[in-house]
């Protein structure tokens, strides 16, 4: 326990901005850090998303990623580290404008991990997701709440988990296809005004009234399955 509490300290007192540099010029010595930290229970991935992810990859391997074909919108490295899917699209913005725009095929699995919140046309977007999903196919969808403005190049829409499954009808997808979910508790929502922090040790419980992070599960009609 004290080798971990040091590991914290030190980590807390090296400047984020000069590690997450020298880290992002050295790939392979970054995934070797990761490893290593994570072993000694010292989570790496920000504190307002571990539980989020720690659930969303659970739901994904219940599907069979292995027999998927996915589409991610806005694409982060943490989907793909995961998982190996039959096949995986990747799209970004300007290139392709979500709340624009579909791509003329469509998919078992769409993801949209942090993107949601900074849309100005999010229904016209949802409803894209949901033209481009198989009959029977999955969006994974994920947005902060109780977190600061980040504008990213804009910062528009929270959802509740409640508005969250509203907001998922009114794209197309029936209620009884939704699952929302969220965490977070009152340490995290101050922790992470001044900036966003790993983990670390810090608390996973759940305080369900402050959520910092809302995620759902929407499923499109038709189909048996996402496969």
């Amino acid at each position: 326990m004290q080798e971990a509490l040091r590991i914290e300290a030190v980590a807390e007192q090296v400047p984020e901005t000069s590690l997450i540099a020298r880290l992002r010029a050295r790939p392979a010595l970054k995934e070797t850090l990761r490893g290593a930290l994570e072993r000694v229970g010292f989570g790496t991935t920000d504190w307002v998303r571990e539980v989020m992810y720690e659930r969303c990859f659970a739901f994904i391997e219940g599907l069979g990623p292995q027999n998927l074909h996915a589409l991610e919108i806005s694409a982060g490295p943490q989907w793909t580290r995961r998982f190996d899917f039959k096949s995986y699209t990747a799209t970004e913005y300007p290139d392709f404008d979500i709340c624009a725009q579909t791509l003329p095929r469509q998919y078992d699995l769409i993801i949209a991990d942090q993107v949601f919140e900074h849309l100005p046309w999010p229904y016209r977007a949802a409803r894209n997701v949901h033209a481009m999903l198989k009959p029977g196919g999955v969006f994974v969808v994920s947005t902060p709440f109780l977190v600061r403005i980040h504008n990213v190049p804009i910062d528009c829409n929270r959802w509740t988990p409640t508005g969250m499954s509203f907001f998922l009808q009114e794209a197309g997808f029936p209620a009884d296809g939704i699952t929302v979910d969220s965490w977070g508790n009152r340490a995290c929502l101050i922790g992470n005004l001044p900036k966003w922090r790993k983990r670390g040790f810090r608390s996973l419980r759940n305080e369900p009234n402050y959520p910092v992070m809302v995620w759902a599960f929407a499923r499109k009609a038709g189909g048996e399955d996402a496969a």
